[in-house]
């Protein structure tokens, strides 16, 4: 049984890797023997991140790419098959959060979620596609939320919402084009878990007690507990499983 979550010789691709829910994705990855290439904006948290994985004993490229520019995210994939030879994973983990009332919401604000949050989650898997339809193998995990599929009563993330249920309908449309190819694509919807984009939100009390009380466990999530999911996605344990978001949120949605 363990071999069906052995990831020894298969080459990761995780964005958003600077910080957060990234590192953790791909520690977890590296963990299992996968080789990763780790990719972000801030290449100088990168590097710490690529040592803390190669102690780990597997290989880590480090590359600096705006998930939002197509042409970045060509040149990145290009260089991961280049330096590894192949790809067989995708954790599609960049993405920003910002509030606001909808009705006073900006043309910039909406198109730079947009574009980070959504676009660049479906520029990453066309161009890793391309290389996984080629195998005809991939595992391709989008990084949802459980904003998904639901949205919070006083906070207003009309954007972000949109963005996740986007990448939610993007996993269900991409497994079934590809299903052909055996690339499976499933999605994470994790609740409030600690990272730097939710640093500030849990820090307040008040918010913090409003997310206890709405979660059946009365807690944000803790760090390791998305890797189950992840390394099950990631892994031949869910070869018969496409087009499902896996939603870690100690109960949330259930409410």
């Amino acid at each position: 049984m363990s071999d069906l979550f052995d990831l020894k010789g298969k080459v990761a691709i995780v964005t958003g890797a600077s910080s957060g829910l990234g590192v953790q994705f791909a520690k977890a990855l590296a963990r299992q023997g996968a080789n990763v290439a780790i990719v972000a904006r801030r290449i100088e948290k990168l590097e710490a991140v690529k040592a803390d994985i190669e102690k780990l004993g597997v290989k880590c490229l480090a590359l600096k790419c705006d998930v939002s520019k197509s042409e970045e995210i060509k040149n990145t994939v290009s260089k991961v098959k280049e330096y590894f030879g192949t790809i067989d994973i995708l954790v599609n983990n960049a993405g920003i959060g910002m509030a606001g009332p909808a009705e006073e919401q900006s043309d910039e604000l909406w198109e730079t979620m947009m574009s980070v949050n959504l676009n660049g989650a479906y520029y990453f898997a066309r161009e890793v596609g391309k290389i996984m339809i080629e195998k005809r193998y991939g595992k391709i995990i989008n990084i949802g939320s459980i904003h998904s599929t639901v949205a919070m009563k006083d906070l207003p993330i009309t954007a972000y919402c949109t963005t996740k249920g986007g990448l939610e309908m993007l996993t269900k449309a991409l497994a079934n084009e590809w299903a052909k190819y055996n690339i499976t694509v499933n999605a994470i919807g994790p609740a409030y878990f600690p990272s730097e984009m939710t640093e500030d939100v849990l820090s307040n009390k008040d918010f913090l007690e409003y997310i206890n009380s709405r979660c059946p466990m009365g807690r944000p999530g803790r760090d390791g507990e998305l890797d189950g999911a992840l390394i099950y996605f990631a892994s031949d344990a869910s070869s018969y499983t496409t087009g499902q978001l896996l939603t870690v949120d100690g109960g949330w949605t259930t409410i």
